[in-house]
């Protein structure tokens, strides 16, 4: 059985790599979608043109994994594609920002990557391919969405690391790294005042196309937009200190006013 495994499909890029994914790869059995939101998996199954298998819980708990690995052995799951799309971010300083949502962030874009990679592993051969969904974010620290960029950075580099561990396997490794992207990501991380992110948000669709096309021509990293490629190009340079005053000022952080402008 041929299948692809998505985690955060009941929304953004995750969605839209549930929806995309068939049209690249066109041999799928089935669709493996993992997120909280029951309802929007199974609006996501009607829709689809491959047989979708719903695996409704939080990635932050064990229970989940359990699930997914027990059906993997039980069915011989071939998995051709795994997406690590699950993750959320808040802006703000981190004195402002409840320490539980920051551990929240770890638990979900790390911890929760992490596992389901190694669960995945096992159940994957010669020409299937990890897709992780890391950040722009990743280029460079970032005051104001500290834990958020130090996560992501987290992704972007297990994910060249194993690329390299994974050649000789024949499985490969492409890390994401878009910019901004209009999903509701940003409801959830709060919007800071005169955040000069928002004129460069992507559209969603067009962010996991090109992941999907990057992915498949093998390339490590997937970057959408030229603005993007620029920002990353730029990080290589520049000291990471000056980034950091840099982005302070982009995400309107200072000593005075890092509390007043954290999201809640």
């Amino acid at each position: 059985m041929k299948i692809a495994v998505i985690t955060g499909a009941s929304s953004g890029m995750g969605r839209e790599f549930a929806r995309q994914i068939p049209m690249l790869y066109r041999q799928l059995d089935e669709i493996w979608v993992v997120s909280r939101r029951t309802d929007r998996l199974k609006e996501l199954e009607k829709e689809s043109t491959v047989p979708v298998r719903i695996f409704d819980g939080d990635l932050k708990r064990d229970y989940i994994y359990e699930r997914i690995e027990k059906e993997l052995d039980r069915r011989s799951g071939k998995i051709r594609m795994l997406v690590n799309a699950a993750g959320y971010g808040k802006m703000g300083a981190f004195d402002a920002i409840p320490l539980s949502e920051q551990l929240g962030m770890v638990d979900l874009n790390l911890k929760a990557l992490t596992k389901m990679t190694g669960i995945c592993l096992p159940f994957m051969d010669r020409g299937s391919r990890i897709v992780n969904v890391s950040s722009a974010a990743a280029f460079c620290p970032q005051p104001g969405f500290a834990v958020y960029a130090a996560g992501k950075s987290y992704v972007y580099r297990f994910s060249l690391a194993l690329r390299e561990e994974l050649k000789r396997k024949g499985i490969l490794v492409t890390a994401v790294c878009p910019g901004p992207v209009e999903t509701e990501f940003f409801r959830i991380s709060g919007e800071l005042p005169g955040n000069l992110k928002k004129t460069v948000r992507a559209d969603a669709a067009s962010v996991v196309r090109q992941a999907l096309k990057d992915a498949a021509r093998g390339k490590s990293v997937s970057v959408y937009g030229t603005s993007m490629k620029a920002a990353r190009v730029l990080c290589k340079l520049l000291p990471d200190v000056l980034l950091a005053a840099v982005m302070a000022r982009v995400n309107h952080i200072s000593e005075s006013d890092g509390k007043q402008h954290a999201s809640s």
